[in-house]
């Protein structure tokens, strides 16, 4: 009777031994990823894969045909019944194009504030532009070696300071009553997508010891995308704020879809506007 007892203790012994080692490797799978890579935490795992890999292709894709197609439309649209000239004529017409494009002296006149707030936006946006493409192997604005973002978290700052600003107009005076729907989304939509931004390139300019994924993390992961592996974005980008970047890639294929439909396209189509004001239209 004993001598049957012991393989029975073995036996149990061993099981609980392989029970406890399983146990244990669950639980740092669910504390490196917040969840366990089974239920919602699969289900979890498999939509952010779409958000971080096929969905940014598909989001550029459709933001570059709408684009054309709405350059196509205007192209092909029918000749203003009115005169375009402007008189005097200026002596460098495209300089002076570029200027009221990127200038605005005409808000300037009207609106001092509103075109200080305007000028730190923009200039922001195309820093963030260019912060963005240094992620890419093949630029180097920013040392490789850098941990920081260009212009170090500032650049955060001139995108998402004026986009509060802009926000508050919405609520006061004339432009309440000719505020729509589409652009409280529309800058609700910009604004989180520059805090979720802001949260990691602060945390790693601002802090002791970083953001958990640094710009070496992030720039591998451009090179996953510039390279059409379609790996898993984890493999280079770890730890629990994994679903910060998340939600910032989101956002931001969401504001490609939505970007053709917006007011917001006078930033692509400004130059070419300001060019067909100054043309002089001849007599058919």
């Amino acid at each position: 009777m004993a001598g049957e007892l012991v393989p029975q203790a073995i036996s149990a012994a061993t099981a609980a031994a392989g029970a406890a080692a399983a146990g244990r490797a669950t639980d740092a799978l669910s504390a490196a990823t917040g969840l366990p890579r089974t239920g919602l935490g699969l289900a979890l795992d498999k939509i952010e894969y779409a958000i971080m890999a096929p969905l940014v292709y598909a989001a550029i894709v459709f933001f570059v045909a709408a684009l054309v197609l709405r350059l196509v439309a205007i192209l092909r649209g029918p000749k203003p019944a009115y005169q375009l000239a402007i008189y005097p004529a200026p002596r460098h017409p495209t300089i002076a194009a570029l200027r009221d494009a990127f200038g605005m002296p005409q808000v300037l006149r009207r609106a001092p504030v509103f075109w200080v707030f305007l000028m730190m936006y923009h200039l922001g946006f195309l820093a963030l532009i260019l912060g963005h493409l240094d992620l890419f192997p093949s630029l180097r604005i920013v040392p490789a070696a850098s941990r920081d973002m260009l212009g170090a978290g500032v650049v955060g700052l001139m995108v998402t300071i004026p986009t509060f600003y802009f926000l508050g107009r919405r609520f006061m005076g004339e432009n309440r009553k000719i505020s729509t729907p589409g652009d409280y989304l529309l800058l609700l939509l910009l604004l989180f997508l520059f805090l979720f931004g802001d949260l990691m390139s602060w945390g790693n300019s601002w802090t002791a010891s970083g953001f958990v994924m640094t710009k070496k993390d992030f720039s591998r992961y451009f090179a996953m995308l510039a390279s059409y592996s379609f790996a898993d974005p984890r493999t280079v980008l770890h730890g629990s704020h994994y679903h910060f970047i998340v939600i910032h890639v989101l956002l931001a294929e969401l504001f490609l879809v939505v970007l053709p439909f917006t007011k917001v396209m006078h930033a692509f189509l400004a130059l070419p506007v300001e060019a067909l004001r100054r043309r002089v239209w001849k007599k058919s």
